[in-house]
């Protein structure tokens, strides 16, 4: 989460918004945006695609299968 949070908030910057503006845009709270951004949050994928979608990333999952 850490690198997640580390990349949303270098394109949060390069995209000139602060915290509060991101939380306005994609209706996510200012206390959220910073929690992931610090990596001490694992948003639902949910949240995270309010968050990222404004941001201009995809948010995509993958599975994974064990074989036991």
């Amino acid at each position: 989460m850490e690198n997640l949070g580390k990349q949303i908030s270098e394109r949060r910057k390069k995209l000139g918004l602060s915290q509060e503006d991101l939380a306005e845009i994609s209706g996510v709270s200012p206390r959220t945006i910073n929690s992931v951004e610090l990596g001490k949050a694992n948003p639902s994928i949910n949240v995270l695609n309010k968050m990222v979608k404004p941001l201009g990333f995809v948010v995509t999952l993958s599975e994974r299968v064990s074989h036991e």
